[in-house]
C-alpha cells in the first residue's frame, strides 16, 4: 500500500516533466523552420539624395539610401520646402512620389525629401540634405530638340543669324546683268532655321534692283535674284559690291523680335 501511494504522489510531476519536454521541444523546432524568427524594423545607414537640378521646370529624382533591418520594405516620400539654409521646412501638399517638377513657388528656397521605409515591424524616416538654392527657369527662345527650326517655334532672347553668303558668278561684273546671293539662317547654336524671310539690297542703293523676302528651306537656306541697274557700279574704283542682309520673322517688328541684320560683301572685277 506504501508503494502504490508513493507512486500516486509521483506521477503528476512526471506528467509536468513530460508536458515541458513537449513544449520546449516545439519551440526549439519553431525557430528551426523560421516560424518565430523576429522582425527588425528599418533603420537608416545612408541618408537618401536627390539628383537633378534646382532650377524651375526640371524634374529632381530621389534615391532612397541605404537601410537595414527585415525586407522586405516599402517606401514613402514626401517632398519639403525649406529656407535657404535648408530650415524651417514644410511638407508640400500632393508632393509624395519619388519625383518632383520644380515649380515657380520654389524660387529662392531650398528642397528636400523624407524617405519612410517601413515592414511589419515598424517604420524609420530620414530627410535628405537640401538642394541648392532654386532659381528660375533659363529662357533661351529656342524649341527642344535637334535639327531644323520651324520660324514659328523660335522667340526672343533667341536670335537669328545669317551667314556671309555666296554669289552666282563668284565674282560679279558689269556683264552680270543677274546675280544670285544665297544666304544661310540659323539660330540656337548653328540649328537651321525654316520659313524665315530674307532681304537683301546693295549698298549704295539703285546698282541692283530689291527682290521679294524668299523663305528659307528646310535647310536654312534662302537664294534672292537680284537684277543690275543703272547705278552699277556705284564708283569706277568699285572692288566689292556691299550688301544689306536681314532675316526675321513673318508678323514681328522689323528691328525687335529675332530678327537680325549685317552687311555683308562679294567680290567685283570692273576690268
Amino acid at each position: 500500500m506504501a508503494s502504490t501511494s508513493l507512486s500516486r504522489r509521483r506521477w503528476p510531476a512526471a506528467v509536468l516533466l513530460a508536458l515541458a519536454a513537449i513544449a520546449i521541444g516545439a519551440l526549439v523546432g519553431s525557430f528551426r523552420n523560421g516560424s518565430a524568427a523576429l522582425a527588425v524594423k528599418p533603420t537608416n545607414v545612408n541618408a537618401p539624395t536627390v539628383s537633378g537640378t534646382a532650377q524651375v521646370g526640371s524634374t529632381l529624382t530621389a534615391a532612397n539610401g541605404t537601410w537595414t533591418g527585415t525586407t522586405p520594405f516599402s517606401f514613402t516620400y514626401q517632398w519639403s520646402r525649406c529656407d535657404k539654409d535648408g530650415k524651417n521646412c514644410n511638407a508640400i501638399s500632393g508632393a509624395t512620389d519619388n519625383t518632383y517638377a520644380v515649380q515657380n513657388a520654389d524660387i529662392g528656397t531650398t528642397l528636400i525629401i523624407t524617405v519612410t521605409a517601413s515592414n511589419s515591424d515598424g517604420k524609420d524616416s530620414q530627410p535628405s540634405s537640401p538642394t541648392a538654392v532654386v532659381t528660375a527657369a533659363t529662357v533661351t527662345g529656342c524649341p527642344s530638340g535637334n535639327g531644323t527650326i520651324q520660324i514659328a517655334d523660335l522667340t526672343p532672347p533667341a536670335r537669328l543669324n545669317v551667314d556671309p553668303g555666296t554669289s552666282t558668278p563668284g565674282i560679279i561684273t558689269p556683264g552680270a546683268k543677274t546675280i544670285q546671293l544665297t544666304f544661310k539662317v540659323t539660330a540656337c547654336s548653328g540649328r537651321p532655321v525654316q520659313g524665315a524671310l530674307v532681304y537683301a539690297t546693295a549698298v549704295p542703293y539703285n546698282q541692283f534692283s530689291i527682290p521679294p523676302e524668299p523663305q528659307t528651306d528646310s535647310n536654312g537656306m534662302a537664294t534672292v535674284v537680284m537684277n543690275q541697274l543703272t547705278g552699277f557700279p556705284a564708283s569706277g574704283k568699285l572692288a566689292q559690291l556691299t550688301v544689306f542682309v536681314r532675316a526675321r520673322k513673318n508678323g514681328e517688328d522689323l528691328l525687335g523680335g529675332v530678327s537680325t541684320r549685317r552687311l555683308v560683301a562679294f567680290p567685283v572685277s570692273l576690268k
